[in-house]
């Protein structure tokens, strides 16, 4: 993912594919907004870590048989840049993303693998909605809160994984397996090319809202969706943040997904979860 432009974007393209192909390719870009730790900025738009507001009534997320769960992040979506996502993201109100982060039993409610489908309950995302009371909640007293720190936002693009169902559908329909077709995009040179353009954003995490994610083992929409991952997209994503204490195993990613319509309805209880590590 990079802050290039999308000037930048059509010349990478057409530099390093055949122009039709280009021309394709680029249509599959999809907008994000990525989050960066900054303490001197005044366009604040969410927090990692710190306490939650949430409205009276609404317990604290618990894993049942394990604890309670941390927050990692809250996201005031009223202040994200407008119309920088593709995906129905609430105008306004308050996303709060919380995981058994491990703390409480030394990761061994994770023993089995982070995408394990019996540990999905260790992570939730609650929504609350603009006008709502909602009062500061200190977090159960077994739980050690991340230290808070500011969140700013700006818009990127994102290309698609070329195993993605939709740059599979688009360059090689049928295709029973997304890694056994070949294609431009699927080359060495152009693979390398593209790493090599990404890097020059220089920024120090990859904490994400929509877009296409940043996956660092198998897809995680087929990780978490099988044969119907072209159905979900990446509600967020948020890596480890050492000025936290965050860190999730070896330069892990939490990552939660969800199909547009239960989006647009906030049905966020239907929300998927997983993680990857390197």
């Amino acid at each position: 993912m990079t802050s290039a432009s999308l000037d930048a974007w059509r010349d990478f393209a057409v530099q390093h594919l055949p122009f039709d192909v280009a021309k394709q390719w680029l249509g599959l870009l999809r907008p994000a907004v990525r989050l960066e730790v900054d303490d001197d900025s005044d366009g604040v738009v969410g927090r990692i870590g710190g306490l939650p507001r949430l409205p009276d009534g609404e317990d604290w997320p618990v894993w049942e048989g394990h604890g309670p769960l941390s927050l990692i992040a809250s996201v005031d979506c009223a202040e994200l840049p407008s119309d920088s996502v593709d995906i129905p993201l609430p105008s306004e109100g308050t996303l709060l993303f919380f995981f058994f982060d491990g703390q409480l039993d030394a990761y061994a409610s994770w023993a089995d693998g982070p995408s394990a489908r019996d540990s999905r309950s260790g992570a939730r995302v609650l929504y609350v909605p603009e006008g709502q009371d909602a009062p500061v909640r200190d977090a159960p007293a077994e739980l050690e809160p991340f230290p808070s720190l500011p969140l700013t936002a700006r818009t990127v693009m994102t290309p698609p994984d070329p195993s993605h169902p939709r740059a599979v559908a688009a360059f090689a329909p049928g295709t029973s397996y997304p890694g056994s077709y070949e294609h431009p995009i699927r080359e060495e040179d152009f693979v390398d090319a593209l790493i090599d353009f990404e890097c020059e954003d220089d920024a120090d995490s990859v904490h994400q809202i929509g877009g296409y994610a940043e996956s660092i083992q198998d897809l995680v929409e087929i990780e978490v969706a099988g044969s119907e991952g072209d159905e979900w997209v990446l509600l967020a994503q948020f890596d480890g943040v050492d000025e936290a204490d965050m860190v999730w195993g070896d330069s892990g990613i939490l990552y939660w997904l969800i199909r547009p319509h239960d989006l647009a309805e906030r049905r966020f209880d239907r929300a998927m979860f997983t993680w990857h590590m390197a």
